[in-house]
């Protein structure tokens, strides 16, 4: 049967009834529905004949969101699951109307009002709404068309909005219970005379992220003396410090760190000295949840003060001073700021290649960046750079062999991974650096393949000897760390390989 659309007479519908030739649904499909086409599924457009398959016909109704008020009925069209058409709409035969014998391009009367589509109760089953790749919930406010799928639907034909879908909440139940602290007022004890003001928060405030501590202070309302005051300020014995309140964890769930000892190389009463093991960071921090002084913390539960006064990199290893008491860690911690010559740190180093003789003095400004995963990185630069910093390191031949070089290391700045850069620049890398050396070189070392009879899998930096002043003596205190088991067998393998030589 060829039929042609007729114009609408309002946005309102055009109703073509079912051939009566035409044999009845089968049961269990629904009303109108056939094997491999819908009825519910008309197209809109602007005009133009169609020849539609008869097998069902229903009222469509053009919504808003229609190309124009007097949109056409093209005709409809077997149900597949792609668009078939610029707009496509779900329709179904409200109740009212349903059975009416009607003309062919004839309008049905405007239905009552509160007449809800069928597709508002359950009658409309979404399973077949589902299995013709379309929604009977046409998207509105978008700009997108409505068969790209609905966003905030309502029903195109009477109906109200769509029942909400039930909110769905994280588990918060894992989340720390949090508790607010008042203004407090703290007096500066003895044992932190010296400290600066950012260490002295961090050590009163237990489970404050630092940089919660370090936005306080910079906003202005950690007050020293009813004063501002910097994250370097030097507190005294006997000032007031202002602490506003802060969000507190009631009860840390992070597990404690494990009570550990360490190889010990001096101790008195103001300080000790340790051996630190590769592999270990000196405190935690971001992805470590525990490092020396933690550790060393838990072992010593009776201490009552300890602190690191200098830091050394996680893969290297070797001396390590930690201080008992305040005054000892501020006098240390002097002595490193200065730079005069009263302490000396040498590390030892097996580079890659030949050290040159000739080469004792590196001079290279160092520049502190972060890469795009926040990962701290250090390059060398001019300079005259403007974030550059002088950085001075000393070098010394220990021994050499074919294809490496062990260096004996003095550096008179402590720039952070000053070593490590400053030996790469010159083109002879540290063995084992993953971050600035010969990555093929030490994939070898590790698998065995480039010493024969030996595989080393970490850094080779040491730091084997330390100077400094007593804090209470007023003497000379030299420090001396043996080189690690895996060092020594490397030196060893290296010497069975190629005989030493100058």
């Amino acid at each position: 049967m060829n039929t042609c659309c007729r114009r609408l007479p309002t946005a309102g519908a055009a109703v073509v009834e079912e051939p009566p030739s035409r044999r009845a649904p089968r049961a269990g499909r629904g009303a109108g529905s056939w094997p491999g086409r819908h009825a519910r599924h008309a197209r809109l457009g602007r005009g133009g004949c169609r020849h539609p398959r008869t097998d069902h016909w229903t009222l469509a109704q053009g919504g808003s969101r229609g190309r124009t008020t007097d949109a056409r009925v093209v005709g409809v069209r077997s149900c597949v699951g792609k668009s078939l058409g610029r707009v496509r709409f779900l329709f179904a035969l409200p109740p009212w109307g349903h059975g009416r014998r009607v003309a062919w391009g004839h309008g049905l009367p405007q239905p009552p009002s509160g007449v809800a589509s069928p597709i508002a109760g359950r009658a409309a089953s979404p399973t077949v709404a589902r299995s013709c790749g379309c929604s009977t919930l046409p998207r509105l406010n978008s700009e997108k068309s409505n068969t790209c799928g609905n966003n905030v639907a309502r029903r195109i034909i009477g109906g109200g909005a769509p029942a909400a879908r039930p909110e769905i909440r994280p588990d918060r139940s894992a989340d720390r219970r949090i508790e607010a602290a008042a203004v407090r007022r703290v007096r500066v004890d003895e044992g932190s005379d010296g400290q600066r003001l950012d260490n002295f928060l961090v050590k009163l405030l237990k489970g404050v992220p630092k940089a919660h501590v370090y936005r306080v202070i910079r906003s202005g309302e950690v007050r020293v003396n009813k004063g501002r005051a910097g994250a370097d300020t030097r507190l005294a014995s006997g000032d007031e410090v202002r602490i506003p309140p802060v969000r507190m964890a009631a009860n840390d769930e992070r597990p404690a760190a494990p009570a550990r000892e360490f190889p010990i190389v001096h101790e008195d009463e103001q300080l000790i000295a340790i051996d630190k093991p590769a592999g270990v960071a000196v405190h935690g921090g971001s992805g470590v949840s525990s490092g020396v002084i933690e550790q060393l913390r838990q072992a010593r539960p009776e201490a009552r003060f300890l602190e690191l006064v200098h830091r050394l990199d996680k893969e290297t290893s070797g001396l390590l001073l930690i201080a008992k008491k305040r005054s000892a860690l501020v006098a240390l911690q002097d002595q490193l700021r200065r730079r005069d010559g009263a302490v000396v740190k040498t590390y030892a180093a097996l580079v890659a290649g030949r050290w040159p003789a000739n080469r004792k003095v590196i001079d290279v400004a160092l520049h502190k960046y972060l890469t795009g995963d926040g990962e701290r990185r250090v390059r060398a630069v001019q300079a005259d750079h403007a974030e550059g910093r002088r950085s001075i390191t000393l070098v010394g031949i220990a021994q050499a062999w074919d294809g490496y070089t062990l260096l004996d290391v003095t550096i008179k700045t402590g720039r952070t991974h000053q070593i490590r850069v400053h030996l790469t620049h010159a083109g002879h890398p540290i063995v084992g650096d993953e971050k600035y050396g010969d990555f093929a070189l030490n994939k070898a070392l590790a698998r065995g393949d480039a010493v024969p009879g030996c595989r080393f899998e970490r850094m080779f930096l040491h730091a084997a000897r330390l100077r400094v002043i007593h804090p209470v003596t007023g003497l000379s205190l030299e420090l001396e760390a043996p080189l690690p088991a895996e060092c020594e067998a490397l030196m060893h393998a290296l010497a069975r390989q190629h005989p030493p030589s100058a």
